[in-house]
């Protein structure tokens, strides 16, 4: 089992050895069930084996996010959004993000004069944003209550995963 697991993990013997920090003759050992390892020692092959594994941020995000600013008028904000198929946009004043304007809160605003109000009076609170690096079971939860999270390299933002993105890893 374990073999298949390093093979499936793109691992040679030695290089497994080295990131858990024993010999390669050692993993060849336990390979062929010649010797029974310590649990502390099983415990890093598997750590080593599946971090690989684990979805990120980064994996699943859309690039290239299309943003709002603060003084954009609702109506073309609403036809960017409707041209590009998507249910929200972030808000930024110069590179901090300060908002998001989503189809609910133009909604929520409908009426008169809708079209030439300004996006800082109609956006909501910003998106969370986290790390390209955050594992996607990590946002779960933050998608639960909002409709998208933003991913961010260092304080940009590169990305962002809306609960739609979420269900495609579904399967």
């Amino acid at each position: 089992m374990l073999r298949k697991l390093r093979i499936e993990a793109k691992l040679t013997q030695k290089r497994l050895a080295e990131l858990v920090g024993v010999s390669q003759a050692h993993i060849a050992k336990i390979e062929q069930g010649k010797v029974d390892p310590r649990l502390s020692t099983v415990n890093k092959i598997l750590q080593v084996l599946t971090e690989g594994k684990e979805k990120k941020c980064r994996d699943l995000m859309t690039r290239g996010v299309l943003f709002a600013r603060p003084e954009d008028s609702v109506l073309k904000v609403s036809e960017i959004m409707v041209r590009h198929a998507i249910s929200q946009m972030p808000v930024i004043d110069g590179h901090k993000v300060v908002g998001t304007i989503t189809e609910e809160s133009i909604i929520r605003k409908l009426g008169l004069n809708i079209a030439n109000e300004k996006v800082k009076n109609v956006m909501d609170p910003p998106l969370p944003i986290v790390s390209e690096e955050t594992s996607i079971d990590a946002i779960r939860p933050l998608l639960e209550r909002r409709q998208g999270v933003l991913v961010a390299k260092g304080k940009k933002v590169i990305g962002i995963i809306t609960r739609s993105d979420l269900l495609k890893t579904i399967g």
